[in-house]
């Protein structure tokens, strides 16, 4: 019943920005910035720790994706921020892990 796998799967529509075997990105539906994506593995793991236990080679996949989708975009001219919420007390609301990418303007210091 994950909102996110039914996303990788194609049985929800989405606004889709990068696609390849095992990734998938689209656009957050409440952005925190001007640019603001989505990146998950196509297989399941409800946060990093999950993921790192199932399969680390997800972690990877993602950030290789993030990295060539970053570079395409020229988003690496002006800086990106990732960010990744493990747990409810960091933020996290749904439970598939996910990789925010946030840029397209000056971000604030934390």
């Amino acid at each position: 019943d994950c909102i996110f796998c039914k996303i990788a799967r194609g049985e929800i529509p989405t606004n889709k920005v990068f696609e390849n075997e095992k990734v998938i990105a689209f656009k957050d539906l409440r952005p925190q910035a001007a640019l603001h994506y989505l990146f998950i593995h196509k297989d399941h793991s409800k946060d990093l720790n999950d993921m790192m236990k199932i399969n680390p080679t997800q972690a990877s996949d993602i950030l290789g994706a993030i990295s060539s989708f970053t570079q395409k975009e020229n988003l690496i001219k002006d800086g990106y921020r990732v960010v990744n919420n493990i747990g409810p007390h960091a933020g996290q609301t749904v439970f598939h892990t996910h990789f925010h990418v946030l840029a397209g303007e000056p971000l604030g210091h934390f």
